[in-house]
């Protein structure tokens, strides 16, 4: 089976969440895990186990043959095309305002490529993080100060900055307008 096809499972639990108005949190307090493994399992940075997985299926009022139906169709095409503005926006409960469109997410080869335009309002702070990734960030409108371990990077239109994210990196728009930047993680898996 291609790693591309498990990616469908993370996927399909996303759309049902949604399509029944569910947050991460009440999907998961149902599931019996956390909030943050149900956002990697439906970003595809984990695989979940068999019980996991049944338990989110009891929790979305789904059977479970429905989250892995997907999985093995070879009735697709072997590229995925996302045309502008539909890509799946999404405003993570870990962004602090931060609103992502994740315009391709997939598992390839040893890692999951996830890539996502980042829309940073006027104004706002991330506090740092840090994750099991690689990332690539390319500036496509306004500025940005990036906190990188003890550094600070001014990111303006243009730049480009390719980093290890297990670094605790932060976000900050000082600036009067919205900044938009391309990103690429490249999330290694476990």
């Amino acid at each position: 089976m291609r790693n591309v096809e498990l990616g469908k499972v993370g996927r399909k639990i996303r759309q049902l969440r949604k399509e029944r108005g569910m947050n991460l949190q009440e999907v998961a307090d149902k599931s019996d895990i956390t909030a943050g493994l149900l956002s990697r399992i439906e970003n595809f940075r984990t695989l979940p186990s068999l019980p996991v997985l049944h338990n989110i299926s009891m929790a979305l009022n789904v059977p479970l043959a429905e989250l892995v139906d997907l999985v093995g169709n070879n009735g697709e095409s072997n590229y995925i095309l996302v045309r502008k503005g539909q890509g799946e926006k999404e405003e993570r409960e870990d962004s602090q305002g931060l609103m992502y469109e994740n315009i391709l997410s997939t598992g390839v080869a040893e890692t999951n490529l996830q890539v996502s335009i980042i829309s940073i309002p006027a104004g706002t702070y991330r506090k740092p993080l840090a994750n099991d990734s690689m990332e690539l960030i390319h500036m496509v409108q306004g500025s940005v100060k990036y906190g990188l371990g003890d550094n600070i990077l001014e990111l303006h239109h243009g730049d480009t900055l390719f980093f290890d994210g297990s670094i605790p990196h932060s976000l900050n728009n000082t600036t009067a307008e919205a900044a938009i930047l391309f990103k690429v993680y490249l999330l290694r898996r476990r």
